[in-house]
Formats: C-alpha cells, structure tokens, sequence
C-alpha cells in the first residue's frame, strides 16, 4: 500500500496513468509523447514505479513492450478505508479514485519542470506573491484572493493589465490551475486564454515544481511564445528561491 501512495504522489506518473486510462497498451515511445520535456530514461524510471506498485502491467510483443493499466489497487484503498475515515479523508480518496477512473483532465499540450533546492513553501509563496512575481516574471506583479471561480491579474509597473485569467482550482501548497489570457501581444490576446496548473511536490528533500500547460494548439503563436517564456520564468523562480537574486533582467 505504501508503493501505491508513493507511486501516484507524483504529477508525471499520474498523467501516465491519465494516458493509459484513455489509450491502454501503449509503448514506451507513446508514452515518452505525453512528457516531451522528460528523458527517455526519467519516463522509464516513473513507469517502473508504476509497475511495482501494481498500477502498471506490461507485456511484450515483438521488440516493443506495451503497457497497461490496472485500478485493482486504487480500488482496494477504497474499500480499505471508506467507511472508517471522517469526510477529508473520504475526500481525498475520491480524489484519488477519480485520478485514475475517470473525469480527469487531458493531457497537457506542454510541461515544464524544475527540481528546486528550497522548501515548497518558499516555492509556492513566490507563485502567488506579488512581490515574488514581480522579480521573475517579467518585472508583472501577480494579484488575486486565490480563491476557486477568483479573479487573478498581472500587472506591470505602470499598473497596466498585461494577463489576467481564473482561479480554478488551489491546493495550498500543491497545485494552481488557472485560466491565463495574455493582454500583451494582440495576437496572443486573440488566440484566447489556456489553461495552466502549477504542481510543487517533495521528491527526496527537494521541491519538484511543474508547469503545465493545456487548450493549446502546437501551431499557434500562443504555443510558441508560452513554451519559449516557460523556461526563463521557472529558472528565475528557482534562482530566487535558492538564492534570493533576480536572473538578469527581465524585461
């Protein structure tokens, strides 16, 4: 049971899951599609995790081999637990449940992660601090009362809306999904807003920190400037965190 635990507390490993509930039997190869950020060997390294928690079976045919999904084991921390928990717990293992069976989210058009040397409160805090942002995010002040169905806005220096967009949903300390609308570029404000989640979680003393990304088409303007921008954004947030500077300068 600890194996299972362990296994699905981990972002990239419950999109694998995600991948194989809507498309069972798929190859490494396949999979690797799903995390186009992560090495061959890093998506490898998540499946195997998979397997031996019994999440994951696989079988060989031919030179490939080809995975799928087994619930078996979510299903029994269900019937483990449900009746003898007070509602958060229930609660949590729905969210579980729900994680693997079904109304779940697609999966990401692009994912960018980070492994920080600093604390997930530091890592969250300059997420959603507007004097955070301010130093990392192209110089935009980040505002919102992070409540679900909330407002959320970046604003320049001058006070001007340069993106703005919806709270979905906040985990404290564990994910951000929001809308995001950027207003800075014409063309970007007319392809329309996407969707992001910002995942932290612990992995052996360090702060994994994911941004994802989804509703994009890979051939738009947005697609192309976001997954540029990404990159920068999440290396000035790791600088920050690890040593309290600013990377260069944003403009």
């Amino acid at each position: 049971m600890d194996m299972v635990f362990r296994a699905i507390n981990d972002a990239s490993r419950r999109l694998l899951l995600d991948a194989l509930f809507d498309e069972d039997g798929q190859t490494l190869g396949q999979l690797c599609e799903y995390l186009p950020t992560m090495t061959r060997y890093g998506v490898m390294n998540h499946l195997r995790v998979l397997e031996e928690a019994g999440l994951v079976t696989t079988r060989k045919a031919g030179r490939n081999k080809h995975h799928y999904l087994n619930p078996v084991p979510i299903r029994e921390m269900h019937d483990r637990w449900i009746s003898k928990y007070a509602e958060s717990t229930v609660a949590t293992m729905v969210a579980i449940k729900t994680a693997i069976e079904g109304d779940h989210m697609s999966h990401p058009s692009h994912v960018y992660t980070t492994y920080i040397a600093g604390a997930i409160a530091d890592v969250w805090n300059a997420i959603i601090d507007g004097d955070q942002t301010v130093r990392y995010f192209y110089g935009t002040r980040v505002e919102s009362s992070w409540d679900p169905g909330s407002a959320i806005r970046y604003l320049d220096g001058e006070g001007t809306v340069v993106a703005d967009g919806e709270v979905v949903s906040y985990e404290h300390e564990s994910r951000l999904e929001m809308s995001f609308h950027a207003r800075w570029d014409p063309e970007l404000e007319a392809e329309g807003p996407i969707r992001e989640a910002w995942i932290v979680e612990d992995v052996d003393g360090m702060t994994m920190l994911s941004v994802e990304m989804y509703d994009v088409d890979p051939a738009s303007k947005t697609y192309a400037n976001f997954t540029t921008g990404f990159p920068l954004i999440v290396s000035g947030l790791k600088t920050l965190v690890e040593t309290g500077k600013q990377l260069g300068k944003q403009t």
